[in-house]
């Protein structure tokens, strides 16, 4: 229990800090602010803080899972933003995954260099093919290198969770927006990070669906 207390007073903490890293970061990069004011921002990455700390990995993997809870928020927010994915936050992502690999209980860096090979290659494959079938773009290849970062940090076994709950996540999105707007339009752009941001955080913290569901 107090493990437990330490872990949201320092998510309470940290709120504040992190939720000002992610606005610098979507400044630079997103060519503006967050939308999201401070006072929303701080109390959103405390619980988010306070969630991987509770649900994730203990130990030394404290420090990664906030590392990645960060990432994923900044990618997540300037992904939505600009509709890009920027090479200066998924590469040292898929780095910092392979190397966070080796401190895992049952450390496999092969498995996870795989992971982030299929995880590339996957998505890659997926844009090539519907660039060929529909003459233009419908995935970037943004969305592949975050996929290459989820292979690296969780190996190639929790793929097929991480692309099932991202479609999960952009589908609610959708029905979401459907209701508030009475309509989406077939060809309107959507940002497919924030769904697999969703995803890799879902299966860091609660792992591959086949153990969850065993």
């Amino acid at each position: 229990m107090n493990h437990d207390i330490l872990i949201v007073a320092a998510a309470l903490i940290l709120g504040y800090p992190a939720a000002w890293l992610v606005n610098q970061t979507c400044l630079r990069l997103a060519a503006g602010p967050s939308p999201l004011n401070f006072r929303v921002m701080s109390p959103v990455f405390s619980a988010l803080l306070a969630w991987g700390g509770l649900a994730g990995p203990g130990g030394g993997l404290l420090a990664a899972t906030a590392i990645l809870a960060w990432a994923l928020a900044a990618l997540a927010l300037v992904d939505a933003l600009t509709l890009r994915l920027p090479n200066l936050l998924t590469y040292p992502l898929t780095v910092a995954g392979l190397l966070v690999s080796l401190f895992l209980p049952q450390p496999d860096l092969p498995g996870h260099v795989i992971g982030a090979l299929a995880g590339f290659g996957a998505l890659a494959g997926v844009a090539s093919l519907y660039r060929r079938l529909r003459g233009r773009d419908g995935l970037g290849l943004g969305d592949a290198k975050l996929m290459a970062a989820a292979g690296a940090w969780l190996g190639w076994q929790s793929l097929p969770t991480v692309l099932l709950a991202a479609c999960a996540c952009a589908f609610l999105w959708l029905l979401f927006q459907a209701v508030r707007q009475r309509s989406v339009s077939p060809g309107q752009p959507m940002a497919f990070g924030p769904p697999l941001c969703a995803g890799i955080w879902l299966a860091w913290l609660y792992g591959p669906l086949g153990i969850l569901v065993s």
